[in-house]
């Protein structure tokens, strides 16, 4: 894809997932994502924090957390959400959805693939039926390669993702069948819940 289609692909799915998170109830705000120790409002506040921390303050942040990205983004998380409310975190995101933010080496590719996998973290733990456009899906699926899936720690040793909707695997081994959005969440590392993966191997990613 070129990279004014990526741009287009992440207004669409930021604006997708505006219009999702506007119809959650109050109490839905507060319940567990597939990000671990993370509700919906934190998960939105980390999707929204790069629309208002400048450079100069990551820098701070990430020194403070003596350059552990993952401690930073957690903390930065936690006390967004703590002092925003879900209306200022939806409001934040509504009006960011051209935002030309891009993660450290990642390009518009790697926005789109930061904003499609946290939004599936929401959407996949609330039981909520959502399908990523498929258009959006393949360019995150084609970024995934070893680097990534040792940044998110996933075991996947002996296993091979095959996707049942999409012409997409990943691995080789035991077979583990499932959507291709599904699928991309044991890439990230995350346990799905039951019902969502087939397969002798579907055990070790499902809760």
């Amino acid at each position: 894809m070129s990279d004014e289609r990526v741009r287009a692909a992440v207004v669409a799915e930021r604006t997708d997932m505006a219009d999702l998170l506007a119809g959650l109830r109050p109490e839905q705000w507060d319940e567990p994502t597939l990000c671990q120790g993370w509700r919906v409002r934190e998960v939105v506040a980390h999707i929204t924090q790069p629309f208002r921390m400048p450079m100069w303050r990551v820098v701070l942040e990430l020194a403070r957390a003596r350059g552990d990205v993952n401690r930073m983004a957690d903390r930065s998380a936690r006390r967004d959400a703590a002092r925003m409310s879900a209306d200022q975190l939806l409001q934040q995101l509504r009006d960011n959805v051209a935002h030309p933010w891009t993660p450290p080496g990642g390009g518009a590719a790697g926005a789109l693939s930061h904003d499609v996998i946290h939004g599936l973290d929401i959407t996949v733990a609330l039981r909520l039926d959502r399908t990523v456009p498929p258009e959006r899906l393949r360019p995150v699926l084609a970024g995934m390669r070893p680097r990534n899936v040792a940044f998110f720690g996933a075991d996947l040793a002996g296993a091979e993702l095959r996707a049942t909707d999409l012409d997409w695997s990943y691995g080789a081994g035991q077979l583990v069948r499932g959507r291709a959005q599904d699928l991309l969440l044991v890439v990230c590392g995350r346990r799905l819940p039951a019902g969502h993966l087939d397969g002798p191997a579907a055990s070790r990613f499902t809760d």
